[in-house]
């Protein structure tokens, strides 16, 4: 199982991003999406609205994960979090 997960790894680590788009869909692409995904890219302004607002939800969500797992503003003596790291 190991020899598995390191031959998947090491795949996924030396595959260069310029081979995971074919040359035509390279041609097709955006400047910004070029050599990253198959198929046409975002063909109306409708397109970039919705690829801006999941950027925007993906960027909130990171944020907010980031904040409250550094700060979780808990203090009460029995929160599970007192318990997991202070054993009590």
């Amino acid at each position: 199982m190991q020899k598995i997960i390191k031959l998947i790894f090491l795949l996924v680590i030396c595959l260069p991003v310029s081979s995971l788009a074919c040359e035509v869909c390279q041609a097709r692409q955006p400047k910004a999406l070029k050599g990253i995904t198959h198929g046409t890219g975002p063909e109306a302004a409708f397109d970039m609205v919705i690829i801006w607002g999941a950027v925007a939800i993906v960027g909130i969500t990171l944020f907010l994960s980031i904040k409250y797992l550094v700060r979780p503003k808990e203090s009460a003596p029995d929160h599970i979090k007192n318990i997991i790291l202070y054993g009590r």
